[in-house]
This record gives C-alpha cells, sequence and structure tokens, in this order.
C-alpha cells in the first residue's frame, strides 16, 4: 500500500493538517488533524510502498517504544488511514 500523492501535509499554526486536492479554504468539513508522530510516520511513507511492520519499523527507529507497542500503534494507524482514504 502507499500513502496517496494528491493529499497534502500542511501546518497551520501549532497543528498539521491534511488537505485534500482542490479544497484549499472553500470546504473545512474534511481537514484532519496530526500529531507530531503522526507527521513523522507521513513523511517517512511518503512514496514509498509500506505495511504494518515498516510503519512499526519507523517507531521503533524514531520512538523509545516497546516492540509490540509499536505494533499495535503501527496496526492502528494504518487502519485509520485505510479508513480515512488516505491510501491507495
Amino acid at each position: 500500500m502507499k500513502l496517496r500523492g494528491d493529499l497534502q501535509l500542511r501546518k497551520l499554526g501549532d497543528e498539521h493538517i491534511l488537505v485534500y486536492p482542490g479544497q484549499d479554504q472553500q470546504d473545512a468539513s474534511k481537514v484532519y488533524t496530526f500529531n507530531e508522530t503522526a507527521v513523522q510516520i507521513w513523511l517517512e511513507l511518503q512514496g514509498k510502498e509500506f505495511n504494518v511492520e515498516s510503519v512499526t519499523a519507523v517507531l521503533l527507529d524514531n520512538y523509545e517504544v516497546e516492540e509490540n507497542e509499536a505494533e499495535k500503534d503501527a496496526a492502528k494507524l494504518v487502519k485509520q488511514f485505510e479508513k480515512q482514504g488516505f491510501l491507495i
């Protein structure tokens, strides 16, 4: 799986938001905010094929977290990305 290339991650003040193409400021009904961890993962995965294991590896490489916790968090994040339509 890959992240959709047409979605734009933008910084707005202290928050990071994901914007759909052509949305700009016309329709704010589909704005998704990301925490710093999700931003880090999003940036690491841009343009790459990935799976839950590779997301787990990003977490383990960048954060002090136990492997089983990283696996659970990675699976949850990938599921959220799928649910929100962020993947191709």
